[in-house]
């Protein structure tokens, strides 16, 4: 369901237009884009000093839709968000997202900036749909709040719907961090994802 809302506000075409790809590269490149960001997101929300920074960004994008052209975006904002979400890891994530064969052509460098602003705009709306303005300063515990909001993007257990079609963004996750198929040793993305994610590989 996330997955579908991301791309419903991403300008595929125009995107595989800038970047010289095929729109079907183009949309598999966002969905792994899209599914890295929120990863980065989920496990920067995991503490108390990085979900208030989210929450802090997030009052900057609520209200921002999709965009019809890439050039309608803010891709220098799209940037910043891009280095708090990864930062340390931002080069070595973007480096392996560009290196996947299942992405060849996409330059990962320019794509992330410009879907930042559009998933901190997805998020910033569903947050605030959920929770009634009330002092989210004091969400004391850290726990749920945006946390739960950026889980639930990611495929949390409260997509009702359960069985049908299992939550799009993790299973992508699961792909790029799991990489059956990436027979080659160490799973480049998924060790890094795995950093980011809690490296539950461990």
């Amino acid at each position: 369901m996330a997955l579908d809302d991301i791309l419903a506000q991403v300008p595929i075409d125009d995107i595989a237009a800038k970047l010289g790809v095929s729109p079907d590269v183009a949309k598999t490149a966002v969905e792994q884009g899209g599914a890295v960001l929120l990863g980065g997101l989920a496990k920067n929300a995991s503490t108390p000093e990085g979900s208030s920074a989210i929450e802090d960004a997030l009052k900057r994008h609520e209200g921002t839709a999709g965009a019809a052209k890439v050039d309608d975006i803010d891709q220098a904002d799209g940037g910043k968000i891009v280095s708090h979400i990864l930062g340390d890891d931002k080069e070595k994530v973007t480096q392996k997202l560009t290196e996947s064969k299942d992405t060849a052509g996409i330059d990962f460098g320019k794509l992330l900036p410009i879907l930042a602003p559009i998933v901190m705009g997805l998020i910033a709306n569903a947050n605030k749909g959920k929770s009634p303005s009330s002092g989210s300063a004091e969400a004391p515990s850290g726990g749920g709040g945006i946390g739960d909001v950026i889980g639930g993007l990611l495929g949390g257990g409260h997509s009702s719907s359960g069985s049908s079609g299992g939550g799009g963004i993790g299973d992508i996750l699961g792909g790029l961090l799991g990489g059956g198929n990436s027979s080659s040793g160490g799973g480049g993305i998924g060790d890094i994802l795995g950093g980011l994610l809690g490296g539950g590989k461990k």
